[in-house]
């Protein structure tokens, strides 16, 4: 099977995400490890807070999103890892029994200088529950190898 390659990756490409159902089971498991708050840990605090009821920590909702992306593409391609993220924000709460799907939009693609077979991709993704409500959105950079590197000359 031909793996995505920088040449993939052009500006206006979609990629779907998802879709993934939260658990309480995973909200609870996740928060006890990484996010020991009461309103990732208990369904009473949850609905107590603002958050209306057992949420998922925001970086329990990037993780997610992150298993999205790996599931849709990035498992099937020729990545190189990423330099950083530029912008992650969390919309609204994902709650126990949510379910997840979304989409990784390319923005723009260049090669880059400094290595040549490579490329670096920005993307836009957006996740969002099962009522259509966009509940996070990050942008990020990933490198991608070209599918034919560039003759390079001695």
């Amino acid at each position: 099977m031909t793996k995505y390659s920088f040449e993939d990756f052009t500006p206006g490409r979609v990629f779907p995400l998802g879709p993934k159902h939260v658990t309480v089971e995973e909200i609870i498991e996740f928060a006890s490890a990484f996010d020991p708050q009461p309103m990732h840990l208990d369904e009473a605090a949850g609905r107590e807070s603002i958050l209306g009821g057992l949420a998922a920590s925001g970086w329990h909702t990037s993780s997610m999103v992150m298993r999205m992306m790996i599931d849709s593409y990035l498992l099937n391609s020729l990545s190189e890892g990423s330099p950083g993220i530029d912008l992650m924000e969390w919309k609204r709460p994902v709650l126990a029994g949510d379910t997840l799907s979304g989409r990784s939009t390319v923005l723009e693609a260049r090669l880059l200088r400094s290595r040549p077979g490579v490329g670096i991709v920005k993307l836009r993704h957006e996740a969002e529950n099962q009522r259509g409500e966009i509940v996070s959105v990050s942008e990020n950079s990933i490198m991608f190898r070209m599918a034919k590197a560039p003759e390079t000359s001695a």
